[in-house]
């Protein structure tokens, strides 16, 4: 069995960001980020997960990938979020596919909310299909 060589690649200021959150949404956006990374490791052609800060927020950058960003904001307190190109097909395909697992805000965003159970086997799907847009927007489902 080949081990696969895996690199993050982390702007310190991601860390900065995270030690900010308040207390009570900080766990909850750790685990999204642990989410995302483990996700990353598990995609067959990933070897390196850029993780970075756009616009202020934690994002994620892979080389076929579309950006992933996440962050919690004061205006809306009881929820967090996952944030995706609006421009691409990945809200409006995750809705397609999970309607009735998630929250979505129009073309850009899965909100959760503070005390929200997370459905973590549909969530990865959509982290795998934006990781991997470039490869699989072509795909009517993206590969979901």
């Amino acid at each position: 069995m080949r081990i696969k060589k895996f690199e993050i690649k982390t702007d310190p200021r991601v860390e900065i960001v995270f030690a900010n959150y308040p207390d009570f949404v900080r766990d909850k956006m750790q685990f999204l980020r642990e989410l995302v990374i483990e996700t990353a490791e598990e995609i067959e052609g990933i070897s390196k997960l850029e993780e970075t800060l756009k616009w202020g927020e934690p994002s994620f950058l892979t080389k076929n990938g579309s950006t992933l960003r996440m962050d919690w904001k004061e205006k809306t307190p009881d929820q967090y979020a996952m944030y995706f190109k609006c421009t691409s097909r990945l809200v409006d395909t995750f809705r397609l596919v999970f309607d009735n697992k998630f929250q979505f805000e129009g073309s850009r965003s899965i909100a959760f909310q503070l005390n929200q159970k997370i459905p973590i086997e549909e969530l990865k799907e959509c982290i795998k299909a934006t990781l991997t847009y470039h490869k699989v927007k072509h795909l009517m489902t993206l590969g979901i």
